[in-house]
């Protein structure tokens, strides 16, 4: 099967440089199977960037894709606290460059007003919108979003397409929280690879929803593609998870690019 990462970072990889450290994700990817990635945030994590430290890491992510554009995809990272510098990077990044996505992370909760421009404006460029989501019994970051604020961001943008990163970790709860929005897709990435879960988002959500991902290099390729591989679900749900899936999403905006995939 083809094999399309949603999840990736440069973070957790060696190398010195952007480009090395992609390359050496993609050797690991090469025994894996995997032929495409999409990338995100940098060289290192950042929980709340001012806007240089945005540019930055975006500048990163530009220039790993750049040398491997037939294998990577990049996602721009934003900090909805800086509306005005993420909808700059936004334009800067997908608008005039060659990302596809965007990447949202801890530093707001979801369901905040100040996110609105950006979804409207992501939205417009048919880029798809990746937002970290978590349950922590211990309690959530002072920023970090749940399902349920992702779920009331979607109510209010039933325009943009939407990844439930991680489902929430708990995904049972997450899985339920989602259930209801269309825009709202399952991405499978991080965690342990526990029974249930792919198979628990396909009768839930339907295997179109759902989407692999592996959060490399955080977790390991195997123990996320076991998520799949491993699941008792169809062969075709298994292919439209591990790609079909993703490569519909991103078809649009890949269109308006001249990619064809």
């Amino acid at each position: 099967m083809e094999i399309w990462d949603l999840h990736c970072h440069l973070n957790g990889v060696p190398g010195e440089t952007p480009e090395a450290r992609l390359g050496k994700l993609l050797e690991y990817a090469d025994h894996m199977g995997i032929t495409r990635m999409c990338v995100f945030m940098g060289m290192e994590f950042n929980y709340d960037p001012l806007p240089e430290k945005l540019r930055e890491d975006n500048d990163a992510v530009l220039r790993a894709v750049r040398a491997y554009p037939d294998r990577a995809f990049g996602f721009v990272y934003l900090n909805p606290k800086h509306t005005q510098a993420s909808l700059d990077e936004l334009n800067r990044c997908v608008r005039d460059g060659p990302m596809v996505g965007v990447k949202l992370w801890v530093a707001q909760h979801c369901n905040a007003p100040e996110l609105d421009p950006i979804i409207a404006r992501a939205a417009e460029l048919k880029a798809l919108i990746f937002q970290h989501t978590w349950i922590k019994i211990t309690g959530n970051l002072p920023g970090e979003s749940t399902p349920m604020d992702l779920a009331e961001l979607a109510t209010r943008h039933p325009e943009a397409m939407l990844v439930c990163g991680h489902t929430g970790a708990d995904w049972e709860v997450g899985v339920r929280a989602i259930r209801p929005h269309k825009n709202v897709y399952a991405d499978l990435a991080g965690g342990d690879p526990a029974a249930g879960f792919t198979e628990t988002a396909v009768r839930e959500l339907g295997a179109e929803r759902v989407l692999y991902g592996s959060d490399a290099g955080g977790r390991s390729f195997a123990s996320q593609l076991a998520k799949v591989h491993g699941a008792d679900i169809s062969t075709r749900a298994k292919e439209m998870i591990f790609s079909g899936n993703l490569k519909r999403l991103l078809r649009p905006i890949l269109r308006k690019k001249g990619v064809k995939v």
